[in-house]
């Protein structure tokens, strides 16, 4: 579960906001990040790329009270490239012939048939960073940065958390991953439960 965003989810649960779209890679799991927010009847929609482990979602779907948008992973993070970039769609050859590209518009390139995708984006960016510093400059760790970038540049207002918030001139400049720019409130997180979705052990 890296790049969790744990503390914002848990403070939009006791907000208590409703008909929420999410954008995430997935769902979550029961009991943490998104899935506090389905459990909580919270969401509308969501968007991402598989299911994942999550049982409420799936049960969810299946009972036609969340709608579901299935995006290829790789399509996934170009429409929030692309969302943060300015960039309102895009040709990609991924999902051509199924039921991905349905309603979409096609054309053709050197011979090749592409499907038009739009952008993402967003009102609210929730982000995890492992540090940042009070001017919104952020840094983060292993796969926590797969998507956290990304979406840091793709919403109106951007909300970091941090395992460690240092003082302005800390971090070193070649290091930061997301520019304060981008960042529109930070503030240090606890009680990061970082749990594992699914633990595989070999035998010794």
């Amino acid at each position: 579960m890296c790049g969790n965003p744990e503390n914002l989810i848990r403070a939009l649960v006791r907000k208590g906001t409703k008909n929420l779209t999410t954008i995430s890679n997935n769902a979550g799991v029961d009991g943490l990040g998104i899935g506090l927010l389905l459990a909580a009847g919270q969401l509308r929609k969501h968007i991402g790329t598989y299911v994942g482990e999550n049982k409420l979602l799936e049960e969810m779907i299946l009972n036609k009270k969340i709608e579901l948008e299935l995006v290829p992973q790789g399509t996934f993070s170009e429409r929030i490239r692309a969302g943060g970039a300015g960039i309102p769609a895009f040709y990609t050859p991924t999902g051509y012939g199924t039921v991905v590209a349905e309603g979409k518009e096609t054309r053709e390139f050197e011979g090749r048939q592409y499907v038009m995708e739009r952008a993402i984006k967003a009102d609210f960016a929730f982000v995890k960073a492992w540090k940042g510093d009070k001017w919104g400059n952020l840094v983060y760790r292993k796969t926590a940065r797969n998507f956290n970038p990304m979406m840091a540049t793709a919403a109106k207002i951007t909300i970091a958390e941090v395992e460690n918030l240092v003082e302005p001139g800390e971090l070193e400049p070649d290091m930061i991953h997301t520019p304060s720019v981008y960042v529109k409130r930070i503030f240090k997180g606890e009680l990061f439960e970082k749990r594992i979705e699914k633990r595989t052990v070999r035998k010794v």
